[in-house]
């Protein structure tokens, strides 16, 4: 297992706390693992592909629950 010292820029992008809660919840998941992605991986242009890849899905995921049907 890797321990990076240096936190990529692109974990900021991960951060979820001012959603909406029913966004967030949709978010938390995308960001839980970039985190341990970047807990088990050295550092390279791989694991910049990967982080890079997750967001475009977290973004995806998260502009597809805009159209979840609202409670209450």
């Amino acid at each position: 297992m890797s321990e990076q010292t240096n936190v990529p820029p692109i974990l900021r992008y991960f951060e979820y706390g001012h959603l909406p809660e029913h966004l967030g919840a949709v978010s938390a998941p995308f960001a839980d693992l970039a985190h341990r992605l970047v807990e088990a991986l050295p550092s390279g242009p791989e694991l910049s592909v990967a982080l890079r890849k997750l967001l475009e899905s977290k973004d995806a995921a998260v502009r597809a629950a805009l159209d979840l049907p609202k409670e209450g």
